[in-house]
């Protein structure tokens, strides 16, 4: 597997200093995130290290050669089923300028989320999905670029609740998505951490969808069971959870790349840290995607 770490985690970093920090560190690529210039709407959101509205496409090609470095996918997660129309069409709008983007600079992949309207049911969300993300796919199809779901619940804080914002998130749903926008090129960028503490198996879907995984993260979460046995599974999931460095949390990293390389995955896999416990500063930032490298090198090459 090809590893690598996203780039939210070094916010106020240029470009260049990504992709500098990851060839002086080893890595063979980088989920380069993509978002907006302005303002962020909520933590390791608002990111820029590739502008797709001012694209060097020579440059970003050429800097990215030199130092041995690849981009794994354009990252970009945003909400495009918000209730708000105006505000799911600027996140469409955007998400196929990721698309082109990914098309002519050879990376042929896009992260994102479904979305969701956090106030309607399931099933009146895969119609609005259908209808917003059938189009989506079919131009990225096109173009030869693959759409990669996070499958993250994006529930939480108290203004994500009842319903999240996120549609992509248990096997149940996967089914139903891929069997209404069967597309090849419409898969998963699969995180084992948002199944821990949603009770999930993490390991049984990797072989039911592993012609869907087109992209991995590498992220832990601690479950504290005493905090959930305080507040319960209808509390806030930040109440009994945190998210962690790979190796400090409830995810059984041997048997997750066990699973992987069974289906035969040799693809991305990327570090995604939202560890509070290391956000005091940007070395701290920095080692900590260092350490995940130390603890996961045990399993990679």
């Amino acid at each position: 597997m090809k590893l690598g770490f996203n780039s939210a985690i070094l916010d106020g970093c240029t470009f260049e200093e990504v992709i500098d920090f990851a060839s002086e560190n080893g890595f063979k690529c980088v989920e380069l995130c993509a978002w907006p210039k302005g303002k962020a709407l909520r933590k390791y959101a608002g990111v820029t290290h590739i502008d797709v509205d001012h694209l060097d496409v020579n440059y970003i090609k050429n800097y990215t050669e030199e130092k041995g470095v690849k981009i794994s996918a354009i990252a970009y997660y945003p909400n495009a089923l918000d209730s708000d129309a105006e505000k799911s069409n600027y996140y469409v709008e955007h998400i196929k300028k990721c698309v082109e983007a990914a098309k002519v600079l050879d990376i042929n992949m896009v992260n994102t989320f479904i979305g969701r309207d956090q106030n309607k049911t399931m099933e009146e969300n895969l119609q609005i999905m259908m209808d917003v993300w059938k189009p989506i796919v079919d131009f990225a199809e096109e173009l030869g670029v693959k759409i990669a779901i996070e499958n993250c619940p994006m529930l939480f804080t108290s203004d994500e609740w009842p319903g999240g914002q996120n549609l992509m998130t248990t096997p149940a749903i996967f089914r139903r998505v891929f069997e209404l926008i069967p597309n090849k090129n419409f898969g998963l960028n699969y995180d084992p951490s948002h199944f821990v503490w949603q009770q999930i198996d993490y390991i049984k879907p990797i072989y039911e969808f592993k012609d869907r995984i087109f992209h991995i993260h590498f992220k832990d979460i601690k479950l504290y069971k005493d905090r959930l046995d305080d507040v319960g599974i209808m509390a806030t999931p930040l109440q009994f959870i945190s998210p962690k460095l790979p190796g400090l949390g409830d995810v059984n990293w041997g048997k997750y790349v066990s699973a992987l390389t069974d289906i035969g995955y040799f693809g991305y896999a990327v570090i995604e840290v939202e560890d509070k416990a290391f956000e005091e500063s940007l070395k701290s930032r920095k080692d900590s995607i260092k350490i995940s490298k130390n603890y996961l090198s045990q399993f990679l090459v």
